[in-house]
């Protein structure tokens, strides 16, 4: 990566977009805190962050491909809860209602390794979801999952965002997806940011040429 300047608004949902090594997975990992910065301050609500790992519960990233637990969905979703040590009927309820988000709730007993690639993708945003993250960061969420299993996908992360404090941030390389999901975008290429702002804007009347050319299809590598 290379000199990076970024404020994410709280309650907002941040999309990056950009081609693919452009530095967005790199980015997110950075963000949550998985990667250390070679240089430079992570400000969270104002205060510099000099132990990282001090985020890790307030900060949960969901990987395009996540690894499920030999168990049932119900399990696989309430992990993160019971490694937290929330009481039973809370787990319980907390549970349910993810599963519902994503409109899993009729799985609920299968072993989630059985499941289709778009299926386990809801279930990983579930088990993310029901641990209220102050700030979600999702790595193309949508990337090798069928229509179908994508438009929940979608509706379920803009419901978090209207219902919830959860700020969200998204790594997408479907501009469309960018276009319907996100109130600012941020164009990545080779590691830095081209230029950001509100999403209508950037794409109707970009100020960078490369981004111009990202958004046109024009941009070819």
């Amino acid at each position: 990566m290379k000199s990076i300047s970024l404020e994410i608004e709280e309650g907002e949902l941040l999309a990056f977009i950009g081609h693919n090594g452009s530095g967005k997975t790199t980015l997110l990992r950075i963000l949550a805190t998985l990667d250390t910065p070679t240089s430079g301050r992570y400000l969270y609500r104002g205060k510099e962050i000099d132990e990282l790992y001090k985020l890790n519960k307030r900060v949960t990233l969901v990987f395009q491909k996540s690894t499920m637990f030999n168990s049932s969905v119900e399990e696989n979703v309430a992990y993160g809860l019971k490694m937290r040590n929330f009481p039973k009927l809370e787990i319980e309820g907390k549970v349910s209602e993810a599963l519902e988000l994503v409109k899993m709730q009729d799985h609920a007993e299968k072993n989630a390794k059985d499941l289709s690639g778009g299926e386990q993708q809801r279930i990983a945003l579930a088990r993310a979801f029901v641990t209220d993250p102050e700030l979600l960061l999702l790595d193309e969420p949508t990337a090798n999952i069928d229509p179908g299993n994508a438009k929940i996908v979608e509706r379920a992360i803009r419901k978090i965002v209207e219902d919830g404090n959860t700020t969200v941030a998204i790594a997408t390389h479907t501009l469309f997806q960018a276009r319907r999901l996100s109130e600012r975008t941020a164009h990545l290429y080779d590691g830095e940011i081209l230029e950001e702002g509100r999403t209508k804007e950037l794409f109707e009347n970009p100020r960078n040429e490369k981004t111009e050319k990202f958004i046109s299809g024009e941009l070819i590598f």
